[in-house]
Order: structure tokens, then C-alpha cells, then sequence
């Protein structure tokens, strides 16, 4: 049997940061960038305990599917290198650390500390250690060098992005030629019949859901006002390629309810 190789994190790289955007979106409010930040993260570290129960019960257990789904697009291969986004608690670096093997190495990241640690814990829980290291990232400044992985995902992350182009470039630099990214978000719905009757779950029911189980009805509004703040599908196509992305595409299931956008870096 052959010896089995450690595998590291890649090395962090230094970097000057080019000035972001005057005004975010928190859900329909504008606000400075610094204060999305700040707001944003107090939301997570509100749900980080009830967030994986919330998420089944909010899709009634689909996420799990779609999570699945969008990691065999994906298609990390043994022995790859991944960087997974906002990586929560863990559903898609688990996946992902099943396809690249002990060879692999994925990288859990997350900004918020709260949800890194439980998606350590999970991780820890499943017996993923040898392969998944965690880290403390902003995906709009990620720590790592030029060309350190062959695979980054984000899902059901990008639209908490403070600066959605800059994350995309930071995306875009860490891959190596040959690359990939994937991106699993909420999108735009198709069907105006599907979209009257997806507003009014959103906004009616999602929040008194979050209010009974995660006693906090705030950050279940917002996580829907944030979805409709979110680009539509060809306009999140059209900033992958402005980020250097090369044969960008993207596919929707549920009529768009989500969406997976994928990109190579060539």
C-alpha cells in the first residue's frame, strides 16, 4: 500500500484591495458596505444554531437534493484542491471531500465564525478530517495565492456578498488554469403564477417559521429580501465573464427557483 500524502492548505497571499462599492444592499435597504457586513453577520450568528433544521424545513428537505445536484455538476475529481465559499455548515465541503478523496483537499471557509464552527463540528461528526481543513475567509478577499485550487463553490452565499465583482475576480485568481467554479444560488423565478405564490411564502410564511423555530423573524425576512436583491440568471452569467470566466453557463431547477452558474478559468 502505498504511503498515504498529507495534504495542506495552499499558502496565503498578500494583496492590495481595490476600493469596493459606496452603498450594499441589505435586503431592500441600502446601507454602507462596512454596515452590510456588520448586519450580515449578526443575522448568521443569530441561525447559526437552528440553521440546518431551518433549511429543511423551508424546502421541505429539496435543499439536500439540490446540494447533491450541484456537486455533480460541479465535478470535483480525486485529488483536486476545492475551495468552498461560505461553506456554512458543511453539506458541500462533505460532498465534496466524498469526490476528491483522501488525495484532496477541501477547504471549509465561511466569514462568519459562528457558522465555520458548527460546520467544523459536522465536519468533525462525520469523520472528515483527514481531507477538510476549515478557514476564516472573506470570499471578496480570500487568503490564498494565485492558482492554489482547481475547484471553488458557493452555495446559497454569494448573494450575502458584500462586493459580489470583487468576490468573483478573488474566485477567478485563486483557480488554476482549466479551473472551475460553481455557484448554487436562489434565482429568479419564471412562471408569474410560480412567483406570486413563491412572494407569498416567502415573505408570509418564512418569517413566522423563523419566528416559531428559530425565534427570530428578522433574518428569515431578510434572507428573503435578499433573494429578490439577488441578480437574475443572466445577469450573474454576464459578471462571471466580466470576472475573466470563459464558457459561463447556467441551468435552473425549479423554474428558477434556483440556479447553478458554472465558469472555467482558462
Amino acid at each position: 500500500m502505498s504511503p498515504r500524502r498529507k495534504t495542506q492548505a495552499p499558502e496565503p497571499a498578500a494583496g492590495a484591495v481595490e476600493p469596493g462599492p459606496a452603498t450594499a444592499d441589505f435586503g431592500y435597504r441600502k446601507v454602507s458596505p462596512r454596515e452590510k457586513t456588520r448586519l450580515v453577520g449578526e443575522v448568521f450568528s443569530s441561525v447559526a444554531a437552528s440553521y440546518d433544521l431551518m433549511n429543511d424545513l423551508m424546502s421541505l428537505g429539496i435543499h439536500r437534493l439540490w446540494k447533491r445536484h450541484f456537486v455533480a455538476i460541479a465535478n470535483p475529481r480525486p485529488g483536486q484542491r476545492a475551495l468552498d465559499l461560505a461553506g456554512g455548515t458543511g453539506d458541500i465541503s462533505a460532498l465534496v471531500a466524498e469526490r476528491v478523496g483522501e488525495q484532496g483537499l477541501v477547504v471549509l471557509s465561511d466569514i462568519n465564525p459562528a457558522m465555520l464552527g458548527r460546520g467544523r463540528d459536522r465536519i468533525i461528526d462525520r469523520g472528515l478530517v483527514g481531507n477538510v481543513r476549515p478557514s476564516l475567509v472573506d470570499a471578496s478577499a480570500i487568503p490564498f495565492a494565485d492558482g492554489s485550487f482547481d475547484l471553488v463553490t458557493i452555495a446559497f452565499g454569494l448573494r450575502n456578498v458584500t462586493d459580489k465583482p470583487r468576490a468573483l475576480n478573488e474566485m477567478h485568481r485563486v483557480l488554476k488554469p482549466g479551473g472551475r467554479v460553481a455557484i448554487l444560488e436562489f434565482s429568479q423565478v419564471e412562471s408569474e403564477g410560480l412567483r406570486k405564490l413563491y412572494d407569498l411564502y416567502s415573505f408570509e410564511v418564512l418569517p413566522r417559521l423563523g419566528r416559531v423555530v428559530a425565534n427570530d423573524e428578522a433574518s428569515y425576512r431578510y434572507l428573503a429580501e435578499s433573494i429578490r436583491r439577488h441578480p437574475d440568471q443572466a445577469t450573474l452569467a454576464a459578471m462571471l465573464a466580466d470576472a475573466g470566466f470563459e464558457r459561463v453557463d447556467w441551468h435552473d431547477l425549479m423554474n428558477g427557483v434556483v440556479a447553478i452558474h458554472t465558469g472555467v478559468r482558462v
